[in-house]
């Protein structure tokens, strides 16, 4: 360092780095890195070993005792007398009732203000006068001071017709509307092996298939139940919402679609189904001309801009698509297939008149 001074009161560019390095010592290395070091310490981001430099090259003052150090942290947090809690903006302490002086307001005359009085006519003021309690409710009601009392009684003196609806007065204690509780819809309790049989023998009395909420049907009997929709001539409406229906389900759905001439409902909502298996689904539709409902919405995964404009396609070319149940998130999507909705619907409207 003494020579890299020395040759510094020289010219810079004839300080040779290399040679100066090499007569360091390693306790001199390491100094130097030391001072070399950048540091942020205004970064709150950074790291702690990045805000300052190592200080923790101190030899220890002795063995680590964790008991030793627990007993001095509560000796001296017992010894650390509490700071003294005071009212704010007069400085005495609080709950000292001699220091203390219990708030008096100043007594009010009783009466409003002159400027606050309204006159009225005689013959209302001596009618207001001799009201009763509900006929002030009513009163308050019709003048909009619903704060006064709960929305059943507003709205029931709202709607009353020469009669008082508010019974209980003014100044009753305001209660809560008592709400309808409704039961837990019941587990369905549909036989899916049953189902799948019926299916396959082509039961005529199986016009309606419910599977919705049955979670653990497998795999392979929901891909065996479209299978078996490819040649089933008489059911009009399937449903396997909230069933963990995946993707090999839905190459199974779009494999029944571009065969299945009969069914006109299908609702494959909340499963597990990804923007490839959908779209699958969606190209069948192109080749179907009896679906006339379709529900895809909420699964686990988003589809996507490409699905939604696959969708809005199908639907502008196919003209038996009356209803969709899917939010879509583009813009242009969502307005090309609302057009295309409204125009099957139009044209199924005159076919039906015609």
């Amino acid at each position: 360092l003494d020579q890299a001074a020395k040759m510094s009161k020289s010219d810079p560019r004839d300080i040779d780095e290399d040679a100066i390095l090499r007569g360091l010592s390693a306790e001199e290395l390491e100094q130097l890195e030391y001072e070399l070091q950048e540091m942020d310490p205004e970064n709150a981001m950074l790291p702690a070993g990045l805000r300052q430099r190592d200080q923790t090259k101190k030899s220890p003052t002795g063995p680590f005792d964790r008991i030793a150090l627990l007993d001095h942290l509560e000796k001296q947090a017992l010894e650390h007398q509490d700071r003294e809690d005071l009212v704010p903006f007069t400085g005495e302490k609080k709950g000292n009732t001699a220091t203390t002086s219990k708030f008096i307001p100043k007594p009010g005359t009783g009466q409003i203000p002159i400027e606050e009085q309204i006159t009225l006519e005689p013959e209302l003021e001596e009618a207001l006068k001799n009201a009763t309690d509900a006929e002030m409710c009513d009163i308050a009601a019709i003048l909009g001071m619903y704060t006064l009392m709960s929305n059943k009684q507003y709205y029931d003196a709202l709607g009353a017709h020469g009669k008082i609806a508010n019974t209980e007065g003014i100044k009753s204690v305001v209660k809560p509307d008592v709400y309808k509780t409704y039961p837990d819809e019941p587990p369905n309790d549909t036989d899916v092996e049953d189902t799948l049989h019926r299916i396959q023998k082509n039961d005529n009395s199986l016009t309606e298939i419910n599977l919705n909420n049955i979670p653990d049907i497998p795999v392979p009997t929901l891909k065996e139940i479209f299978h078996a929709m490819k040649r089933n001539t008489h059911v009009l409406s399937l449903s396997i919402a909230a069933t963990r229906s995946n993707d090999p389900v839905a190459h199974a759905i779009a494999e029944m679609l571009t065969e299945n001439t009969t069914l006109q409902s299908l609702n494959i909502e909340s499963n597990f189904i990804t923007a490839n298996g959908m779209m699958a689904v969606i190209k069948a539709l192109c080749e179907n001309s009896t679906l006339a409902e379709i529900k895809i919405d909420n699964q686990r995964q988003k589809l996507g801009d490409s699905v939604e404009m696959e969708i809005a396609s199908m639907l502008e070319n196919n003209p038996c698509i009356l209803k969709i149940g899917y939010h879509f998130t583009q813009q242009g999507p969502r307005a090309r297939a609302a057009m295309a909705i409204t125009r099957n619907n139009d044209f199924f409207r005159q076919q039906r008149i015609s």
